[in-house]
């Protein structure tokens, strides 16, 4: 009989053991979980207080300057975000093209904050653009703006 029970006994302690492992891992899981979900809240929330819009005019003849090849467009800041008025803060695709070569000054004196209402003036240097229609795709936190314009 004793040896039944201490059977029994060793049974438990080990699926007590097994049960405690178990649970252990779960919880790190379950924490490594939370913060992920946390974190990736707070990109989600970023970005959707994101918002700008192309506010130039594309029928304007100012779009487009053959002397020094450059577009220059006007974004405006229509979110709740603050953001940088630098080259870093977005992305630029011209007739679906990636585009590095750009400056970004924030309209009228310069400055380092892109606040809610504040414009930005983006000049990119497009060499050789043969007249006809043109896209600019902005791309800032994940708010993707369409401008297209004819030169």
């Amino acid at each position: 009989m004793a040896s039944v029970s201490a059977s029994h006994l060793i049974i438990f302690i080990a699926s007590m053991m097994i049960a405690a492992s178990v649970a252990g891992v779960f919880t790190d899981s379950v924490g490594q979980l939370s913060n992920a979900l946390s974190e990736q809240g707070l990109d989600v929330s970023s970005d959707v207080r994101t918002d700008v819009e192309v506010i130039s005019d594309a029928g304007s003849s100012e779009i487009y300057d053959s002397g020094t090849e450059n577009i220059t467009i006007h974004i405006k800041n229509t979110g709740t975000e603050r953001l940088a008025p630098v080259p870093d803060q977005m992305d630029l695709f011209v007739n679906g093209t990636f585009v590095t070569a750009y400056e970004v000054t924030l309209e009228p004196n310069g400055g380092n904050a892109w606040n809610p209402g504040d414009v930005v003036r983006v000049e990119i240097s497009v060499p050789g653009l043969s007249t006809g229609d043109h896209r600019v795709k902005v791309i800032v936190n994940g708010d993707e703006e369409v401008f297209e314009f004819n030169r």
